[in-house]
């Protein structure tokens, strides 16, 4: 994993529950406004995404009682909206500018600082 990518997930892991929820909620709302296509347009090889997904649930398993006390479902939660940001992050040069902001919004309006896009 890149060290980006890796910085990326290590940060959105360690955010509290609240902000969490938020950023869940936030990607959500967006749903229909084009995060549902976005979500599905970085191009993951099968080992890269899985790679991703174990890297996340790895770094929030030891949170889930916390996060689930917060919200009921909020672990279920979290993993999914870090795994859909952390693909972006990942993979940025396979999304058009609006879908990695789509994407990685739910994080930067709780502060999370995303790297750049870039186009290779």
């Amino acid at each position: 994993m890149d060290a980006a990518t890796a910085r990326f997930i290590a940060t959105v892991a360690a955010l509290p529950p609240e902000a969490l929820a938020a950023a869940f909620d936030h990607a959500v709302s967006r749903r229909r406004q084009g995060g549902r296509e976005a979500s599905r347009a970085p191009r993951l090889s099968a080992s890269e995404n899985s790679e991703l997904d174990h890297a996340v649930r790895s770094a929030l398993l030891p949170r889930s009682e916390e996060l689930n006390a917060y919200r009921a479902g909020l672990h279920s939660d979290a993993k999914s909206v870090c795994v859909i940001a952390a693909r972006a992050v990942r993979k940025p040069a396979t999304l058009p500018a609006e879908q990695y902001a789509l994407l990685t919004a739910p994080f930067t309006v709780v502060g999370v600082a995303v790297p750049r896009h870039h186009a290779n």
